[in-house]
């Protein structure tokens, strides 16, 4: 493949070996103008000269990807989109489908990474230079639960794994809906992290009903023998009614759990 990249002098070079060392993931006007003790709008020509030569890649204003000393084309693949996320979302956490992955609760593959973040962003989806993020906006209070992961000598949270079905319970849609949630959940509970006091706890700490009603629904058809959980979930739930699966209306009203229930559970509502 024939390169694309433009030569650095010694001094670019070595300039550029010292703010990748400061900022190995993410790079901005500010991180270089630090790194090199220099003006900020000198660091935004040394970026904007670094872009145009291939060395860093622009992924939205006044935010650059490195691309490696020894890279012989322009084409970019982030190694560690979460570190990417860290960066640009932060406070936020690796969640939803993309903590379903990590902690093998799911084998579907899925084509973007999920973050929750405290920050209001413009759009849910965001294609980075081919990196693509879904985004949802939370509360600063339910940033908990977290696990801590070490990329590229940083720190990257990542929802812990009863963290993980409690925030799949109570938006499916970061998971890919109610059934990918109800499987994530039959995994949790064979694995080696299940910890129903942890995920009642976090539950609760949620202060949404809907999770309860969710959560104790499906452990009433799936985990008959948890009597305890499934006790503490029926008290822990408010009048009125909820979906089991807000992107399909239900039809069906359970009203044990005050859960409006899709057709296509029918079977579990049998048992």
């Amino acid at each position: 493949m024939k390169s694309n990249l433009a030569g650095l002098g010694k001094k670019e070079r070595s300039q550029l070996a010292t703010v990748l060392k400061a900022s190995p993931a993410v790079i901005t006007p500010k991180q270089v103008a630090l790194a090199l003790q220099i003006e900020r709008s000198k660091a935004a020509q040394l970026l904007a000269l670094w872009s145009k030569k291939g060395w860093v890649s622009r992924i939205k204003h006044g935010v650059y990807i490195p691309i490696s000393l020894q890279s012989s084309t322009t084409e970019i693949m982030a190694d560690e989109p979460w570190v990417i996320a860290k960066s640009l979302f932060s406070p936020c956490y690796v969640g939803g489908w993309s903590a379903a992955e990590h902690w093998d609760f799911t084998e579907q593959i899925f084509n973007s990474v999920m973050i929750f973040t405290t920050k209001k962003v413009a759009t849910r989806d965001m294609d980075l230079n081919g990196v693509r993020f879904t985004i949802k906006t939370i509360k600063p209070e339910r940033i908990f639960g977290m696990k801590t992961i070490w990329l590229q000598n940083q720190k990257v949270e990542i929802s812990d794994p009863s963290r993980t079905i409690v925030d799949a319970f109570n938006d499916p849609a970061t998971v890919g809906g109610m059934r990918m949630a109800s499987d994530m959940l039959d995994r949790y509970m064979r694995s080696e992290h299940k910890n129903l006091e942890l995920l009642f706890e976090s539950a609760r700490k949620m202060k949404n009903t809907a999770i309860f009603k969710r959560l104790g629904f499906v452990f009433s058809v799936k985990w008959k023998d948890e009597s305890k959980f499934i006790h503490n979930a029926r008290k822990s739930i408010k009048s009125g009614y909820s979906q089991l699966d807000p992107a399909v209306p239900g039809k069906t009203l359970v009203t044990q759990w005050g859960l409006w229930v899709p057709s296509d559970w029918k079977k579990e509502i049998a048992k």
